[in-house]
């Protein structure tokens, strides 16, 4: 625990305590799911642990949040500089990348010299797919940072998931358009997460592509050469899978392709709480008004937010993108879930569950004139009604005059 040293503005001399200093070492955990897998079936004979990925993720992690405290403090802005300084927090994602690429071919070696069965197999590369969607969060984390190095790590972590464009449309598309309804990772009300799914991901594919040709037709570049970043991106991922079929054998080509798929739908499945219902206003100029917290649900639970390098203070995320996880603040204005995100996804996979819960969460954010909310065309009419609205004026009239 690292205690911290500050000035008040009164003059008078205070300390803070990190008390979560050594906890983030508990995010690599997840990066070792193989680890873990091999050696809990060494332990007892069960095959069930093939499955301990999201064992982890969706039965301890959920149960963990239920029995630790919620965690609502923020470090004092008087020591920001030194915890956003201090390489502890940076050395703690780069660790994920060697474990991540560790468990990744020790599964690959698996799949192809363990006599296991076809359901042990799939457990297997579920598990694995864990380690890859968890660590796209790392490259989330890592990607917005300023240095080349985290960058470049960012787009290395992504390769095993398959989903390298997230570099590009997540930097300079989601976090332009976040919570309107031309973002493909926003969702909305009566929307399914399994509506949702395919939305977001051909849309995430379609926008990466455009922002980086337009980027490289800006600076007199061709579209299909070694200078654009999402085709880079990719040929990572081939590269990977490639020298990975080439040792193991084309016996594996299964399991690559089914970690690869849960991996980037455990983002997808985040994409879909993050923001569910929530809509930014248009200004009278016809501009979207600012992201604002109000605009992101967050989540204080200590066990998912140590698991996700606070992940769940997501609308702090968007005020400052490249601010540091262990400086990541909760905010009395965004919206909270009731649970954490690992809860929230199992709720997510269950619409009828999800709609109950999250809905009416929505309306009251809204203080009932649901005309404010992101909704799914083609289902306005049946939402509003639902909450007793006929009148659904036009946006200028619903909204009013915001300042922009």
């Amino acid at each position: 625990m690292k205690t911290l040293t500050y000035t008040r503005e009164d003059g008078t001399v205070a300390t803070w305590r990190d008390r979560k200093r050594l906890l983030w070492i508990l995010a690599l955990i997840p990066s070792s799911a193989t680890f873990i897998a091999v050696g809990l079936v060494a332990a007892t004979g069960w095959n069930a642990f093939w499955w301990a990925g999201p064992m982890i993720a969706f039965g301890l992690l959920p149960l963990l949040d239920v029995l630790a405290c919620e965690d609502g403090k923020n470090p004092p802005d008087e020591v920001i500089d030194a915890l956003e300084n201090d390489r502890f927090y940076r050395y703690t994602t780069y660790a994920y990348i060697p474990l991540q690429y560790s468990s990744f071919f020790l599964a690959c070696y698996i799949w192809s010299a363990w006599d296991l069965s076809v359901l042990s197999n799939i457990g297997l590369a579920i598990t694995v797919g864990v380690t890859a969607g968890i660590g796209i969060n790392t490259a989330h984390e890592l990607g917005h940072k300023k240095e080349n190095l985290e960058r470049r790590l960012s787009r290395l972590v992504l390769a095993q998931s398959a989903y390298g464009h997230f570099y590009i449309e997540h930097n300079r598309g989601h976090h332009v358009r976040v919570a309107t309804p031309e973002d493909p990772a926003s969702s909305r009300i009566g929307e399914s997460f399994y509506r949702f799914w395919p939305r977001s991901v051909a849309g995430g594919v379609r926008s990466a592509w455009q922002i980086e040709s337009k980027r490289l037709q800006r600076v007199g570049s061709p579209v299909w050469g070694p200078k654009n970043d999402v085709l880079t991106a990719w040929l990572m991922t081939v590269a990977l899978f490639g020298a990975s079929l080439a040792i193991f054998g084309l016996s594996i080509w299964p399991y690559l392709l089914i970690q690869a798929v849960f991996g980037f739908s455990l983002l997808e499945a985040v994409n879909y709480l993050e923001h569910y219902g929530l809509l930014r206003r248009r200004t009278p100029r016809g501009r979207y008004e600012r992201c604002r917290p109000s605009h992101s649900w967050n989540s204080n639970h200590i066990c998912t937010n140590v698991f996700l390098y606070h992940l769940q203070r997501h609308s702090d995320h968007h005020a400052n993108p490249t601010r540091r996880y262990q400086t990541l603040r909760t905010m009395d204005e965004a919206p909270q879930l009731p649970a954490g995100y690992s809860t929230m996804i199992l709720l997510a996979v269950v619409p009828p569950l999800w709609h109950r819960l999250m809905d009416p969460k929505v309306a009251r954010h809204y203080a009932g004139d649901m005309r404010l909310a992101n909704i799914q065309p083609g289902k306005r009419a049946k939402v509003l009604a639902a909450y007793g609205i006929t009148d659904d004026a036009p946006a200028e009239e619903a909204y009013g005059e915001r300042a922009e």
